[in-house]
């Protein structure tokens, strides 16, 4: 996992190092971390959007389709990667 990957799920960092962290890893088009994050049920839930968001921007569809089937991660979450299928 890179190092913007475990500055994001690591509660002890400031919330805005924590949001640079994912903005880093959706302009490096790192997917695979972004749809971990999203599936993170201890992460908090702006995180998870905003890995969302950053999955989004950078044309993840793969991973989106396969967020949009995932039971487990909130309903909210897999409307909005539904809608950007």
């Amino acid at each position: 996992m890179s190092v913007d990957f475990q500055t994001a799920v690591k509660k002890n960092i400031a919330r805005e190092n924590r949001s640079n962290a994912i903005d880093r890893l959706a302009a490096n088009d790192e997917r695979t971390n972004l749809s971990v994050l999203v599936q993170s049920g201890g992460l908090a839930g702006e995180f998870r959007r905003e890995a969302l968001e950053g999955l989004i921007d950078c044309g993840g569809t793969d991973e989106l389709e396969s967020l949009a089937e995932d039971p487990s991660i909130p309903a909210s979450l897999q409307r909005r990667a539904t809608e950007a299928v």
